[in-house]
């Protein structure tokens, strides 16, 4: 069992931020499903923890209930709700992860979470049809999901995925079939604020695409705040009075620039390969994509 524990631990502080996210929502749900078994034993409503940790609805009360805007996104009430969400999130970020940097990831995670969120509460307070259901309350990664799909698919629209019977489906397809389908679902009663949150989300990660493609990154503002949020729990370092000087760091955006060209120049390599075989191929056209399988 401890050799189970440590190798969990090892992929966390290893793994990239997709796959940290889909630790933490995996953790969360375990830890939530054993604290409902308790509830049960002793009579407590387990709707308790959706009341604490769900976005309600109702404004005052969520403006008593701030931390819901961001504890919602990580909660699931089932394990297929919770399983759909974290596939999604794993075929979709490892494409993402191709052009852009995990910090990029993690904050059009939380944007598209509070887009949902923003548009669920808009629309059970202004739209007759969920105004008449009366006070709810929303849990999941739905929304942030669908944030980081459509930024991966309509940044990159031409990327592929085999999917079964189908065969390779343009990943941009595949998330207009998903953003169509929640839009037609808008009028259903078993989830009404879920499919809300997904358009939010969905319209929020296309946003971010098109934004990036014009050369601004709709991400940078959240990614300041959660970097100044980790450095107030880390410990100040003394400082060393030996002087050294360090190359100056990348930004997000020069680091995704330079992922989102060097997997262009990896592109046109393949598909020289695909129409002239290997031998047509340069020295430095091999070497660089012998570097790229390492990676």
């Amino acid at each position: 069992m401890a050799g189970i524990i440590d190798t969990l631990k090892y992929k966390y502080k290893t793994g990239s931020v997709m796959t940290r996210l889909i630790f933490i929502n995996t953790a969360i749900f375990v830890i939530l499903k054993i604290i409902g078994v308790i509830f049960t034993l002793f009579n407590i409503s387990s709707l308790d923890l959706i009341v604490f940790l769900g976005i309600p609805s109702d404004i005052p009360l969520l403006l008593s209930h701030l931390w819901s805007l961001i504890t919602y996104m990580f909660v699931h009430e089932g394990f297929l709700h919770l399983l759909f969400n974290m596939l999604w999130l794993y075929w979709f970020g490892q494409i993402f992860l191709q052009y852009f940097s995990g910090r990029s990831l993690g904050s059009l995670y939380l944007l598209g979470g509070l887009a949902g969120a923003l548009l669920y509460v808009i629309a059970f307070n202004t739209i007759p049809y969920y105004m008449d259901m009366g006070r709810g309350w929303m849990i999941g990664a739905s929304a942030s999901v669908m944030a980081i799909v459509m930024g991966a698919a309509f940044y990159r629209p031409d990327v592929q995925l085999h999917l079964l019977l189908l065969g390779p489906v343009k990943i941009v397809y595949i998330a207009i079939f998903a953003f169509v389908l929640d839009f037609l679902s808008l009028g259903d009663a078993t989830n009404p604020g879920g499919h809300v949150a997904h358009i939010g989300g969905a319209l929020l990660g296309y946003m971010f695409a098109i934004q990036y493609k014009n050369g601004r990154d709709i991400t940078h503002w959240m990614s300041k705040l959660i970097d100044g949020f980790v450095g107030m729990f880390k410990p100040h370092q003394k400082k060393s009075k030996m002087r050294v000087e360090h190359a100056r760091n990348e930004t997000d955006w020069d680091y995704n620039k330079r992922r989102h060209s060097e997997q262009e120049e990896i592109d046109a390599i393949l598909d020289k390969l695909k129409q002239s075989g290997y031998s047509s191929l340069s020295a430095d056209e091999k070497k660089k994509l012998f570097d790229a399988s390492k990676k």
